[in-house]
């Protein structure tokens, strides 16, 4: 019997385009995209991550180490994570360049678009949804924006600089990711989805008629629309999809709003605890949280008694400082909660806090000065090496976007920028 050759199969490039008249396609995600001979290969475990933007900052005296490294003494701030110290790293020297250090700036957190305070300022893609991009089409919710504090601001925009609201409430929280309407209510929803793919394909009709009769200019920011459109149809296809499924089940109840003006330790957890549900059913790969307080409320703490933007601006006097500590203080313990909860979830044998990336920042630097340097940056879980604070020159910061190209390869994309970016983060490995 003669032997029979079977052909090494090659793997084709992540980067494989279709190509004709000058025109280019990226290809989805083939199985022929992967290495030769690993076709059964088990698919990999998802990768998400959580943007948290805390809009009036931290005292930067209390925040960052004193020491570069993996042997840094904890920081004040940086205590309450003391047990998790191998799971995040803590940056210095870090900023948006342009932003300013302006409150204006925190919609900027994750986009890192400039001058946000000038007439006409349009905003620019935000990372959760360039990770909504890859990823947003395995989830029910391609991304999911929260918000503490009333008003209507976000930190997630769209390609064309469109903000997403963001929810304020758990209780609406727990309702979109938890609760199923009736068949009659699902029926409508699907039907208004069909209207308005029905919408899309007229539109898009109307779009490329008119494209015939204008100038060149106008043609190519008639097709930017007329793309948008076509994005917006694919989501309502996905959504008709997922409209038909039941939502997952929780044990957890529908938490009860916190009401009061200064209930900001309270709302900021309730909205985490929100957020690790969503990570744990799989509900999305990518959510946003802005804390906002724009009404300058006095927060409900033992000890403070005076509004919390107007410590921010007083930290130099010993009692405002103290009373700004015990605010800050809390926020941080919110964080370590949600990491802790993160790490002691299994998903096939694999802590949920290895597989999802929680960035917490601020536009801010020195919110007492309005300084946009030194902003202060931290990054736990998602398989990164942690343990280490990374300073950079205080003076000549790095570019915040750079830890965000190094998240985005890290969910698997080939970006090899976004925003104002050099490249990668220096130090930080997976």
């Amino acid at each position: 019997m003669k032997n029979i050759y079977f052909p090494r199969r090659k793997s084709l490039s992540r980067r494989t385009f279709l190509r004709t008249a000058g025109a280019s396609l990226a290809l989805p995600y083939l199985d022929a995209m992967r290495p030769a001979f690993s076709a059964e290969s088990e698919a990999p475990q998802p990768k998400r991550m959580v943007g948290i933007n805390v809009d009036l900052g931290f005292m930067p005296e209390r925040f960052f180490p004193k020491q570069s490294g993996r042997d840094y003494e904890l920081s004040p701030y940086l205590q309450p994570l003391s047990d998790l110290r191998d799971d995040f790293t803590v940056f210095s020297g870090l900023h948006h360049p342009g932003t300013g250090g302006l409150h204006a700036a925190d919609v900027c957190f994750l986009t890192g678009a400039t001058h946000p305070t000038r007439p006409g300022f349009k905003n620019t893609l935000s990372l959760d949804q360039r990770i909504a991009q890859e990823v947003g089409h395995l989830t029910r919710f391609p991304s999911l924006s929260l918000r503490v504090g009333p008003g209507s601001k976000s930190l997630s925009f769209t390609a064309d600089g469109v903000p997403l609201p963001a929810i304020e409430r758990p209780s609406d929280v727990y309702r979109l990711l938890f609760m199923n309407g009736s068949a009659e209510q699902v029926q409508n929803q699907m039907q208004r989805l069909r209207d308005g793919r029905s919408l899309m394909d007229q539109f898009g009709d109307e779009i490329q008629s008119l494209q015939s009769r204008v100038g060149n200019a106008d043609s190519q920011r008639l097709q930017q629309y007329f793309d948008s459109l076509r994005e917006l149809e694919k989501r309502l296809e996905i959504q008709e999809a997922w409209s038909q499924r039941s939502k997952p089940k929780v044990d957890a109840p529908m938490p009860q709003d916190n009401t009061s003006p200064g209930g900001l330790i309270p709302k900021t957890q309730m909205l985490f605890d929100m957020a690790r549900l969503a990570l744990e059913t799989d509900s999305t790969r990518a959510i946003t949280v802005l804390i906002n307080e724009d009404f300058n409320p006095t927060v409900d703490l033992p000890g403070v008694n005076a509004p919390h933007h107007a410590l921010t601006h007083q930290s130099s006097q010993q009692e405002s400082a103290d009373e700004l500590a015990r605010i800050e203080t809390a926020q941080m313990n919110c964080l370590a909660k949600l990491l802790r909860e993160l790490r002691d979830v299994k998903e096939n044998g694999v802590s949920l806090l290895d597989q999802t990336m929680v960035l917490q920042g601020s536009n801010i630097g020195n919110a007492a000065r309005h300084d946009g340097l030194n902003l202060p940056v931290l990054l736990a879980g998602g398989g990164f090496k942690h343990g280490s604070h990374l300073s950079f020159d205080k003076k000549n910061n790095e570019p915040l976007a750079n830890v965000f190209v190094s998240m985005l390869q890290n969910m698997g994309t080939e970006d090899e920028s976004f925003s104002s970016s050099a490249g990668t983060m220096r130090g930080l490995e997976t």
